[in-house]
This record gives C-alpha cells, sequence and structure tokens, in this order.
C-alpha cells in the first residue's frame, strides 16, 4: 500500500470522529478543552461560528456526534458531547463584542428567504456580515421555524431560542413575518438576486383512510400541528385519556405534551418492535420516566366513535419477520384485535412538504416524490437563482443538518451572485501544529479523567408536568462540565509519525494500550495488511496509518479506529518519531473564496 497522505485534510478530519459525523462538521474536542480551561464564551462562539444555534442544540440536537465519540469504544457511554455545548451556551459571558459587523453600506445585492427556520437564519447569518440585503419571509409571527413550533418549551425554553434566533434578526434584515408567500413567482419578480427556500416539511402525514377517521375528527390531531397550536397559545388542554401514534421524536414531544395538557393515560402506540423506534433514544427514556407506556407491534385498524365523538381505536397486533436482506415485514399474531380507550387521539406519524406555492410553469424541477431536484453539494435547483435547503431541500432531518445545509447554501448563493461557478468551493480551513513543550510536556491535558458519563440533572416531574413551560433538563454544574469534559480523549490531536527519525526500537508498539501500532511489511491488498496486523484493523470504515518504508525494508501501521490519542507512544519514543499535532479542520463559509 501506499504511504498516508497527511497533507490531505480529510485523512484527519475523519479521525476526529465525533467532528467527522456532525454535518456542521463542530470541532467538538477544541470546544471540550476550552469548557475544561473556564473560556465559555470562548467555547460558545467556536459552536456558533458551526453550529449557529448552541444554546438551541445543546438541548436539542439530535446528537450525530455521540455514537462516534472514540470513548464509547473503550467504555458504554460517549462523552456528553451535546451536553457541554449547553455548558457553554449557559455559562458564557456577553457576546456582543464577538459578533461579526455588520456593513452599513451593503453590497448591492438582494436575497428573499422564504420561511425564518434554522436553515434560513444560518443563510442569513453567513451572508450578512458579507453586505447582503436580505429579506426573511414567514407566515409566524416570530422567527426560529419547527424550533420554535414543534419543540416544546420544557425542551427548549422559550426565552433561549428568543436569544440566537434574535441575534441574526438583529443583523440588519428586513423581516416580514405574519407574512404567508402564495407564490414564488412573485418573489421572483421583485428584484431580488437570489432566492433561498427554506419553509421545512410542514404538513404532518395522516391516516385519511382509516375507517372512523372522519366521523371522530374532532378529537383527532396531527402532531405537528397540534404541537404549533400548544406552542403558539392556542391549545391549552387534551382529554384524560391519550393515544399517541407513532414513534419518532415528534410522537415523544406529542405524548409528554399531553401529560402536561391534562392527560392522565397517554400511551403510545407504535407498529413496529420497539427496538426499531426512530426516536432518540433519550426522548424514548424521557417519555417512560413522565410514565408514558409504549405499545409495540400494533398496526391502526379503524377508530371508534359514538355519535360523533371518540371513543378509542382498534389495533391489530403483528410480529416481526426478516428476509434475507433484512427487509422487514409485519405478519398478523392471530391474536383478537386489541382496543384501546382514547379521548384524543395525536397522529404523529411522519412528515412531508408543501410546494404548492411553487407554480409549475417556472421551470423548477420536481421529482416523483414532489420533491425538488435538488444538488446535495450546492443545493440549487434547476433554476439558476433558486436555493433550497434544511427540510425543504431533502427532506426531514433535524436542526443540525438544517444549519449544515444552510452554510452550504449560503457559499452557493455568495458564488452566484458574484457570477462565479457554484461547483468551484471553497476548501477548508486546516492547521496542523506540535503540541510539545518539553520532552514530556504537552500544551494540553492529555491525562483523561477514568470517569464514567455524568448524569445530567432533572427536574422533579411532579412539578414539570404541572408546567409545560418548566425546563426538565437543568443542564451541568460548572463542577460536574469540568469532570465530564476530562472524559473527552482529545481525537483531534493526532499521532503524527516521521520515518526519517524512526530507529524501529518498537517502544511504541509496546507501550501502546490497545496495541494498535504494527511494524510489519507491506501488503499490495489493504485486507491482508489489515489482517496481519498486531490486533487485525476490522472497523473498515476508519483509516489505517501506513509510514513509508522505513530502514529494515519494513513499514509502520497504525489503527487509526482504536488510537485512544492518549499520546503515550510520542512519550516513549526516544527520537521523537511520534509527535502529537492539534489538527483544526473548519468548514468553509460564505465569503472565503
Amino acid at each position: 500500500m501506499n504511504p498516508t497522505d497527511y497533507k490531505d485534510p480529510e485523512y484527519f478530519h475523519k479521525v476526529v470522529d465525533c467532528q467527522y459525523a456532525c454535518p456542521a462538521h463542530t470541532p467538538v474536542p477544541h470546544y471540550i478543552r476550552l469548557i475544561a480551561e473556564g473560556k465559555y464564551t470562548e467555547a460558545y462562539m467556536v459552536n456558533w461560528e458551526s453550529n449557529v444555534f448552541p444554546g438551541v442544540l445543546g438541548r436539542t440536537c439530535d446528537r450525530p456526534c455521540e455514537p462516534a465519540c472514540r470513548r464509547g469504544r473503550v467504555e458504554e457511554e460517549p462523552v456528553a458531547i451535546c451536553r457541554l455545548k449547553r455548558v457553554a451556551a449557559d455559562f458564557k459571558d456577553d457576546i456582543s463584542a464577538y459578533l461579526p459587523e455588520i456593513p452599513k453600506n451593503k453590497n448591492g445585492k438582494k436575497i428573499a428567504l422564504i420561511g425564518a427556520g434554522p436553515a434560513s437564519l444560518t443563510v442569513a447569518r453567513d451572508l450578512a456580515p458579507l453586505g447582503y440585503e436580505i429579506h426573511i419571509y414567514d407566515d409566524q409571527s416570530k422567527g426560529g421555524g419547527m424550533m420554535r413550533s414543534q419543540i416544546p418549551s420544557f425542551r427548549l425554553p422559550e426565552k433561549v431560542l428568543d436569544d440566537e434566533v434574535n441575534l441574526i434578526l438583529d443583523m440588519g434584515l428586513v423581516q416580514h413575518f405574519n407574512q404567508y408567500v402564495t407564490s414564488l413567482k412573485s418573489i421572483l419578480t421583485e428584484g431580488y438576486d437570489s432566492v433561498f427556500v427554506g419553509t421545512g416539511a410542514p404538513r404532518g402525514k395522516d391516516l385519511p383512510n382509516l375507517p372512523g377517521r372522519l366521523e371522530a375528527k374532532g378529537n383527532i390531531h396531527i402532531g405537528i400541528e397540534w404541537l404549533a397550536s400548544v406552542a403558539f397559545e392556542h391549545t391549552h388542554k387534551i382529554g384524560k385519556r391519550v393515544i399517541v401514534l407513532g414513534g419518532g421524536n415528534t410522537a415523544m414531544d406529542c405524548c409528554r405534551t399531553s401529560r402536561r395538557l391534562g392527560g392522565e393515560e397517554v400511551k403510545v402506540i407504535v407498529r413496529s418492535p420497539f427496538g426499531e423506534m426512530k426516536a432518540s433514544p433519550w426522548e424514548i427514556e424521557d417519555a417512560m420516566h413522565e410514565d408514558i407506556p409504549i405499545l409495540e407491534n400494533h398496526v391502526p385498524l379503524s377508530f371508534a366513535h359514538e355519535n360523533g365523538k371518540l371513543t378509542g381505536m382498534y389495533f391489530q397486533k403483528v410480529r416481526a419477520e426478516y428476509d434475507e436482506a433484512g427487509k422487514r415485514k409485519l405478519i398478523p399474531t392471530g391474536e383478537p384485535d386489541v382496543f384501546v380507550e382514547a379521548d384524543d387521539v395525536i397522529v404523529a406519524i411522519g412528515q412531508e412538504n408543501r410546494f404548492e406555492w411553487i407554480e409549475p410553469d417556472l421551470g423548477l424541477e420536481f421529482d416523483k416524490w414532489g420533491m425538488p431536484v435538488i444538488d446535495e453539494a450546492t443545493f440549487s435547483s434547476s433554476l439558476p437563482q433558486v436555493f433550497f435547503g434544511g427540510d425543504a431541500a431533502l427532506g426531514p432531518k433535524n436542526v443540525i443538518t438544517a444549519v449544515a445545509q444552510g452554510h452550504q447554501a449560503a457559499i452557493s448563493i455568495d458564488l452566484f451572485c458574484q457570477q462565479k461557478s457554484i461547483q468551484d468551493r471553497p476548501a477548508p480551513f486546516v492547521t496542523l501544529y506540535s503540541t510539545k513543550m518539553g520532552i514530556h510536556e504537552w500544551s494540553y491535558d492529555n491525562d483523561v479523567s477514568g470517569d464514567i458519563r455524568f448524569k445530567v440533572p432533572h427536574a422533579d416531574k411532579r412539578i414539570t408536568l404541572k408546567d409545560r413551560k418548566k425546563e426538565v433538563e437543568l443542564g451541568f454544574d460548572l463542577k460536574t462540565a469540568f469532570k465530564e469534559a476530562e472524559r473527552c480523549l482529545n481525537c483531534d490531536v493526532q499521532t503524527v509519525f516521521t520515518e526519517s527519525k524512526c530507529i524501529e526500537c518498537d517502544a511504541c508498539m509496546d507501550v501502546c494500550p490497545t496495541k494498535c501500532i504494527t511494524f510489519t511489511t507491506n501488503e499490495d491488498s489493504e485486507d491482508e495488511l489489515r489482517n496481519k496486523l498486531l490486533i487485525p484493523a476490522v472497523n473498515k470504515t476508519q483509516e489505517i496509518l501506513v509510514s513509508d518504508v522505513l530502514k529494515t525494508g519494513k513499514i509502520l501501521v497504525k489503527d487509526e479506529d482504536v488510537c485512544l490519542h492518549c499520546g503515550l507512544c510520542a512519550e516513549r519514543c526516544p527520537t521523537s518519531a511520534w509527535d502529537m499535532q492539534n489538527f483544526m479542520y473548519k468548514t468553509a463559509k460564505a465569503g472565503c473564496h
């Protein structure tokens, strides 16, 4: 095999598993070290530059970084990355001095943002400092989109959302709130140089063909619409017996909100096995902690009603069978149908997009599912001046994905407005520098804590279930935050090997706690090389580091998958062939070209 090319910025980026897994590529170990140093404002700004909503995401993120965390490979629980983000938000100082300056004299280009959710706000945050005149449209009275309408206040306090949304709205945006855009054609005729569509997926899926749906419609609610009605204080109560259909995060928000609005017997009922629910494990855990049972393998059959009033639902009991390809099929068990009493049913089985406001004669191409045809790298549509992002672009996902797409769309809009190719994307900003201070001294703390993951304290449910605005999670205090931050393995401090300094003494191989270093002969086949290591490198999703040929004709190979970045190889090496080097990877933003 050829030697590893360290100069490829994606090589070490992939080794920082948490950052690589984050759609916005937030430099996670960097901000965790800042938290450990008590630099909460600096940690917040690192997040703000990348993910835009640290206070929001520190409470509500889907946490793709945590399953990727290297700490989870040596013990059961990863670092509490998401909740440490919240620490930076909760304990930061005034950040006004760190915010970008907004030019008074604009650059002559005018942009329309349709929808004021996380994707649109990210575009605004990136383009406003460059002098663009930005107009933002939304049918709600405030910005935030689904963050405001679909995330309950007991998970995301209104003040936290307002503070972070207003940071962007106050960048000189021209605000058109309480205004539903009914025509893309009319927007395109108003002199905008580019239009960004970030309208989300605002239509909840229904069960229109289920018997009894029409007759009992007064007590059947669509999940995301019902949550929005609660958020904007149009709905204040619900029946004592509530069924929530669906196994995603929206269903968890609906059932927990129901408990706070008068639901005494709230049940979540899902078609799938419990282990295949789409909701985040911690959301399911929180729902169950609030005494909400989850009934698995129940397929809805009909709504029961008397005199136009809902009385419950009938379900067929099923079991899951899987073919050789792993495809699931639900098979009836033959047991009697199950009747569950209910005063109200909330349907939370998915979301869909709404593009009836986009005229078919504009030339904007849609696929067979009614979604716009989008370039997944540039987020451009078949109309050169129209770009999409967030749930409106590639379907419902989450806030952090919407932010990441907003960043990329902003780059495209900036390039388009300057009449440059939107395919010519700016490269990420990358640095790699030694952290060595003395022979065995480092500029970072590599004495990693042996603690297991610390639990985030929760408010008493006897209090929170009586007040839908009372935040359940209380967040880490500073002492616990420090302890949790010390669990981070500093995966961005890379082990960099210099062949010319190596004397092949095997000291690094002997001292390595995970036996991830091997001196061996090279092979043409990567599989053969992986299998002949001291411990075979079986995880092919992560790279192996391959050195150039050493003096004996052997090579050094390191399995990046199991390396703990402990620095023992660099401390033990008598010739400094190993060095611990800090790797910083920042994604490019609009204006970097």
